[in-house]
Order: C-alpha cells, then structure tokens, then sequence
C-alpha cells in the first residue's frame, strides 16, 4: 500500500489561497479587504504553531498544556481556547462564523502584548460573504502548517504572495506598503545583511526585513544573528508588518505604535550596521520647515518641497562607524541641482560615503513606472575615493504589459559587479559598470547618472556591405509603402459605403 503523502500544499498553496481569498472579496474594497485575507493566514499560523507545542506539552504529560509561559519562552503565541482553528474550522459555516473569528482575535490580543490592537477584527461586516468566508476557512483548515518543525515559510509565502497581488490590484496606492520583491533582493544581496541590526525607517509591510532573514538563510547563517529594527507611518501597514515578521518568527522592535519617522524617531539614540529602505519618492509635504535645525541634516537642509534628501540624511545618521546602507530613490535625486540638492549630493560624495548607484530600468513597481537609482552608502568602503556605477536600465523582463521584473540572473550580475569592486578585481564594462574615481565626479558637479560615466556599450559589428544593406532597406520600405496606400483605399471604400465618402 502506498504511502499516504500529507497535505501541505508547498506548490502552488499561495495561488490556492489567493484563488478562493478572492473570491470572497465581493463589493469590499481592496484596501480594506487586504486587512482580511491577511488576517485570517496570520491567524490560522498562530494558531498551528501553538497547536504543535500544545500537543509537545500533552505528550510529556506533566499538565503544562494550558500555561502561558510554556508557550511565550519558546517565542509561540498563547492561544486561548476559544480561538483556536478547530473551534473556528467548526463553525466555519455558521453564519455568526465572521463573529467567531473577530472574537478570536480579541482574546489573541488579550493574551499577548505585543499583539494589541494589531489583528483585525473586521470578519464580522455585513458586506463580508459569510459563506465564501466558512470556504475559505475550510482552505485553510485543510493544510497544516506547523507540522514537522519550523515549515512557516508556506504561510509566510502565503502572505508575501497575496501582499504582491494587493500591489497589483491597488496601483498606485501600492506604494505605501509594498516593495517588488526583486528589488528589495537586489539591496540585500549588495549589501549582504549577515549579522548585526537592520533598520529599515518606512518599513511598509516588512519585506526588506524578510528578504534579509532570507538572506541569511540561503547562506547557511543563524537568523538570530539579526536584530530587527523598523518604523511605519500609516496604521494599517504597521499592523501589516507586524504580522509578516510575526508569521516569519522574525521578532522585531517596530516601536509600540505607528509614527512619523521625522517627527517621532522611535530610534532615535540607535545606530545600525545595516539601513534598507524605499521611502516615499519625492514626498512633498513632509514637514521640513518645521525641522530646519535638526541634527540629522548634517549635509545640508533638505527642501521642504521634496523629502529625498531628508530620508537619506536620517539614515546616514542612524549608521554605525561600520555601517552600510542601500535605499531606492527617485532619479532625480542623482542630478538637481535645486534648492540646495546639489550641494548635499556634493558634501555626501566628499565625505566618501557613496559606494555605489545603481540605474534600474522603468516599470518595476505596481505603484509608478518612474525609474529608480539604488544608493549603496558605505561608512567603511573597501575601496576608498571611489565609486561603483551601474548601469541597469536595459535589464529585467517584461512579465506583463505594464510590469517589469529584475531576474535573479540580473540581481546576480549586480551584486557580483559590487563583490568584484569590493575586491578590487572588477574590470569596467561599457554600457554596464564602470569604478570612478571622486575626482572625476567632482567634474561632473556630482551628478551620479551612471550613463555619464559607464559610456554606452559597443554596438555589435555589422558585416552587410551597405550597398545590399540600401538595397534590402529600400525595398523593405517600399513595401510598406504599397500596404500604406492599399489600406488608406479601403478605408476610403468602407467610408463611402455608409455615406461618407471624401
């Protein structure tokens, strides 16, 4: 008899997910439905986990199944009775099921501190399908996700792929929590987070600090090795964080609440080995006159009318003497020279901070298909005086008609330019990369735009003599010619046939 294989739904459980989740939106508004779908992964996960050390503590069977503590040490959620899956997974198709899970998220958040008003409690809603929501749980009840030791990454990847398709749906609005992947992979892999405290100061749903567990992972390192540190303005997206670093047992200090990150610095004495962030692009209302004096502006005052150069001031200030840094910003930061830009550009390059830009090619993100430059700020750079160019703009794939994606053949060709430049062994490539000297920048003003100084890349030869390249060209041309004129007659044809001939 054949082995019978356990569901766990590895492939394909995110779409899964997704496929049924959707289904259960109806008129909800995407915004507000996220809260939901999200919720209820984050839910069921808490709940397997501590269903896994529950049934450890029944196994030893010294009666310490219904104590808090034994739960909390191990880092595992208490989960009160009433909350647990199998009493929701029974009342999956009562229609009081939306009040069963709200009620549940209370009492989670009774039990655990660091949960309080973080969960949402919004199932209950009118608009909400309660019988799509029993099939949903029904989903959910059918993989389990805590068996066999630490298999979170199913949920995990769960919530990562529906954040993406949330990004997808809202457009523009996208940005405020969620980073492409494919970026957010690239800064990690440039500026290798392996130990130490990562701060990311517009954490968004936490994906920067995802990637870099990942990170440390995929290269045989201790994820305790890491201490999170992040910050978030809007409510919604804090709560959203929290519960990603949460379902990827990242623990992580996002301040006790949300706040704005220039005016309530929750970490304001820390300073960090390692800062990752995409803050908003070209905020403009930010505050800035009101933080003329703030010591953070080292380099210069940033302009009130664009907070750029405010982001990147304020985590150069939280680096450590050993500190590095990468931040996706607008293109313009590399080259205004309005008010006051330039001459901060110009005090950071002279400082030696500048390690690194990188051009990336347009149509990256869900929220604008503006191009962005990845700064990579080193306090102690391995090749003093000087800085790495890139060129990127001509890679990535189209994945639709309006999303591009960086491969990880293109984040692998990337970081190991930066590698190679760290070594000192990189060899300039025209059209890619290219190791300047600051003195050579200092004649460009400090303008960063790689293209000014990785050249453009050799054309491939072209052996057709031009006498048969003239020939072929001009009856190619010709041809589209004859097409041209056959089509303006049958326009004129069909436009006779109902009267209006010209």
């Amino acid at each position: 008899m054949a082995k019978k294989t356990e569901n766990t739904a590895e492939i394909g459980f995110e779409q899964q997910i997704w496929k049924a989740a959707d289904k259960l939106r109806g008129n909800i508004d995407a915004s507000e439905y996220k809260s939901v779908v999200l919720g209820l992964i984050f839910l069921k996960y808490i709940s397997d986990k501590f269903e896994q050390r529950y049934l450890e503590l029944v196994s030893e069977g010294e009666g310490f199944e219904e104590d808090r503590d034994e739960y909390t040490y191990q880092g595992i959620f208490f989960v009160p009775q009433e909350a647990r899956w199998n009493a929701i997974a029974k009342a999956a198709h009562n229609p009081e099921i939306g009040k069963v899970i709200d009620n549940a998220m209370r009492q989670i958040e009774a039990e655990n501190d660091k949960l309080k008003g973080v969960l949402p409690k919004n199932f209950a809603r009118q608009e909400l399908d309660k019988r799509r929501l029993g099939d949903v749980v029904d989903l959910f009840t059918n993989v389990k996700m805590a068996e066999k030791g630490d298999t979170r990454d199913i949920l995990g990847r769960a919530y990562e792929y529906c954040l993406s398709k949330f990004a997808e749906q809202e457009g523009k609005n996208a940005g405020e929590f969620y980073t492409p992947t494919c970026i957010v992979k690239t800064l990690v892999e440039v500026i290798q987070p392996f130990h130490g405290r990562v701060y990311d100061p517009c954490c968004g749903s936490g994906g920067m600090f995802v990637q870099s567990a990942e990170f440390v992972k995929n290269h045989a390192g201790n994820i305790g090795d890491l201490s999170i540190f992040g910050q978030e303005s809007n409510p919604t997206t804090w709560k959203m964080a929290t519960m990603n670093l949460a379902i990827r047992g990242i623990d992580a200090d996002l301040g006790t609440f949300n706040a704005d990150t220039f005016f309530k610095d929750c970490h304001k004495d820390k300073r960090f080995d390692f800062v990752l962030a995409n803050p908003p692009f070209n905020l403009k209302d930010w505050g800035g006159d009101k933080l003329k004096d703030d010591p953070r502006w080292e380099y210069g005052t940033p302009p009130e009318g664009n907070a750029n150069f405010a982001w990147l001031q304020h985590m150069i200030h939280h680096l450590n003497e050993h500190g590095r840094m990468g931040m996706v910003l607008a293109n313009g930061s590399l080259s205004s020279q309005t008010s006051g830009e330039g001459n901060i550009r110009k005090n950071i390059v002279e400082d030696d901070l500048v390690e690194g830009i990188v051009a990336m090619p347009p149509q990256l993100f869900y929220s604008t298909g503006i191009p962005v430059s990845l700064w990579i700020i080193n306090r102690k750079k391995k090749q003093p005086g000087k800085t790495l160019f890139v060129d990127a703009r001509a890679m990535g794939t189209m994945v639709t008609r309006k999303l591009r994606e960086f491969t990880t053949e293109d984040i692998q060709k990337v970081a190991e330019s930066f590698n190679k430049f760290r070594e000192g062994t990189l060899e300039n490539e025209k059209g890619f990369c290219a190791a300047v000297e600051t003195a050579e920048i200092a004649k460009q003003d400090y303008i960063l735009t790689p293209g000014r100084y990785v050249g453009i890349a050799d054309q491939e030869e072209n052996d057709e003599p031009f006498e048969e390249k003239m020939e072929r060209l001009t009856t190619e041309l010709g041809k589209m010619f004859e097409e041209s004129n056959r089509l303006q007659e049958q326009i004129k044809k069909n436009m006779e046939t109902i009267g209006y001939g010209f």
